[in-house]
């Protein structure tokens, strides 16, 4: 389905209905010729007229295999999906009164979707009569987004929406591949040290000779 979903997009050959059109292509120099013109260049090199531009004035036409020409456009996608990257929106909710316990539980998850990768959007639910306590609410996001800092940065300050204050925290972005785990790379260390360290026993001889008595052959 999306090859004919990708084919449908470009006219080909007599498809095409404009009188006269750009030519464009490998080794060919950029020409507007008539459409008749661009078709007789296409049969002449073996390939086809590709209108790849139909909205210019005139419309643009690469002399290509049409095969290839798909292909080269579904490579294009492909590495241009590979580049996107899906970022997602991660709830932490809090209430008006969180305590100590509860924050910090929330703080280390909020940690972990951020070093992901993924946007915070951490907010203070207010119950009832609770809306009083607004300011307090504000207070815990800030703080929030502050102990935050070393792994995102805030998107959006806090906004009262309804019953719900509201704030995004985005990830900073990544300045470099991952390192290993500093505890790992210390044990690895170790092991080589050690390998390297540890003494080599000399291998005893053995005598196979006939045995006196009060004498020893070992090393």
């Amino acid at each position: 389905m999306k090859k004919d979903n990708l084919k449908s997009q470009y006219r080909i050959n007599g498809q095409i209905r404009a009188r006269e059109v750009r030519i464009v292509g490998d080794g060919v120099e950029s020409q507007v010729v008539s459409i008749g013109r661009a078709l007789d260049m296409a049969s002449y090199q073996g390939v086809d007229l590709v209108e790849i531009s139909p909205n210019a004035e005139p419309p643009v036409c690469r002399l290509i295999d049409y095969s290839k020409f798909i292909y080269q456009q579904k490579k294009h996608q492909k590495e241009i999906k590979a580049k996107q990257v899906k970022v997602e929106v991660k709830e932490i909710r809090f209430g008006p009164q969180t305590d100590d316990h509860d924050y910090n539980f929330k703080l280390k998850h909020a940690q972990g979707f951020l070093s992901d990768g993924d946007k915070v959007k951490a907010y203070v639910f207010f119950r009832g009569r609770s809306i009083l306590f607004k300011e307090q609410g504000e207070v815990l996001l800030l703080r929030f987004a502050q102990d935050l800092e070393e792994y995102g940065k805030v998107e959006q300050m806090p906004q009262l929406e309804g019953k719900r204050m509201i704030m995004f925290i985005a990830p900073k972005k990544a300045t470099g591949s991952k390192k290993p785990a500093s505890g790992d790379a210390a044990d690895s260390e170790d092991e080589v040290v050690a390998v390297k360290r540890q003494p080599q026993q000399k291998a005893k001889k053995e005598y196979t000779g006939p045995k006196v008595e009060g004498e020893t052959f070992d090393d």
